[in-house]
């Protein structure tokens, strides 16, 4: 099998023949020619696990369908730290309507001012507890930006400016699709990222964490508010038995004392493999639950201490049940493989959406 860019897929390659063992094939990403891993299937579990759960009347899992690029193609995924792990069917009607999400909506959404619908920004919320100011007072919204690995810890929920900045300085693209051409300069100038923007906004520093996101929108489908808990629950007993710790709370606390966030020890041989666990809001396709995204950051490494296969890319997966977590974090979080049967299409660090 080969990766390759949907928005390049008019270049075709001749894909191998998969293979019929769980041994590694590697393959091509075209056309950086970028070598990659898939194994076929994830392995059978080695220890105890959860049961799959049983579905609702009429809210059966798809088990047959080919879950290759039932992607969605974004730029840029912003993933909101609400706290909470359930939201209004349509997240931007949580709370009223008073929330990050549709604030971002109104400029970047369909209609809004800052809309290109050439440039994707996919807006999702997660049950990751916002940072903790040194001004409570204050109320404060967290996010991460996926793929650029950036986490924007304070966006003051009283001023509209930081909503602007978060749009104009990390979620507007550098260079416009060619199909804006036609637009006119100020119109072009207006859809374009200002760097000077980023500087409005305190405290932005890089990801080193894995990011573990499992659907658990129970509000906008019953299979993915069935999954969600359950699977969040078997990756926090199975990422540890792996050797990777698992996060808890915020990811920054400023009432505490000179706070120390992750992969900020004195050295690479010291800084441990860490993960943050969330459930997300509706990613699509209810229907193949569970669904999983895992982030694996740039600076991470693999057992030799040498660059991770997969760094710097988002791994989309569907139909994952309790009895598959160990297999994912061993193949895909550890040795840096796609598993090809669970695979809906994955992004790299530059934006590209891939697919098998």
């Amino acid at each position: 099998m080969s990766l390759r860019p949907l928005a390049r897929a008019a270049r075709k390659l001749r894909p191998a023949a998969p293979s019929r063992s769980n041994r590694s094939n590697t393959v091509i990403f075209a056309p950086r020619r970028r070598c990659l891993n898939t194994v076929p299937k994830c392995p059978d579990p080695t220890c105890d696990c959860a049961d799959t759960p049983p579905m609702p009347s009429g809210k059966d899992i798809d088990r047959d369908a080919n879950l290759n690029g039932l992607i969605a193609s974004y730029a840029q995924q912003v993933l909101i730290c609400t706290g909470k792990d359930d939201w209004a069917s349509r997240i931007e009607e949580d709370n009223s309507g008073d929330n990050l999400a549709a604030d971002l909506k109104e400029l970047i959404g369909r209609g809004g001012v800052y809309s290109d619908p050439f440039h994707n920004v996919s807006i999702v919320n997660a049950s990751f507890p916002s940072a903790i100011s040194r001004r409570p007072e204050i109320e404060t919204t967290s996010v991460y930006l996926l793929p650029s690995f950036k986490y924007i810890p304070f966006l003051p929920r009283v001023s509209f400016d930081s909503v602007q900045a978060l749009v104009k300085g990390y979620l507007l693209p550098e260079k416009l699709h060619p199909m804006n051409d036609g637009l006119s300069p100020i119109h072009k100038d207006r859809l374009l990222r200002k760097e000077a923007y980023q500087h409005a906004l305190y405290g932005v520093r890089d990801v080193d964490d894995v990011l573990v996101l499992i659907c658990g929108h129970g509000q906008r489908d019953t299979r993915c508010g069935i999954y969600g808990p359950i699977l969040q629950e078997e990756f926090e007993k199975q990422l540890p038995r792996a050797g990777i710790d698992v996060l808890q709370g915020p990811a920054l606390d400023e009432s505490v004392s000179a706070p120390q966030l992750s992969g900020t020890t004195a050295g690479p041989a010291e800084t441990p493999r860490t993960a943050r666990i969330a459930q997300i809001s509706h990613i699509g396709g209810h229907k193949y639950a569970g669904n999983v995204i895992i982030y694996l950051p740039p600076s991470l490494t693999n057992n030799a201490g040498n660059p991770h296969p997969l760094a710097g890319h988002g791994i989309w997966y569907g139909r994952i049940d309790p009895k598959h977590v160990e297999g994912v974090i061993k193949e895909t979080i550890i040795n840096g493989n796609v598993i090809a049967d669970h695979f809906r299409g994955g992004i790299n660090r530059e934006g590209e959406i891939l697919r098998l």
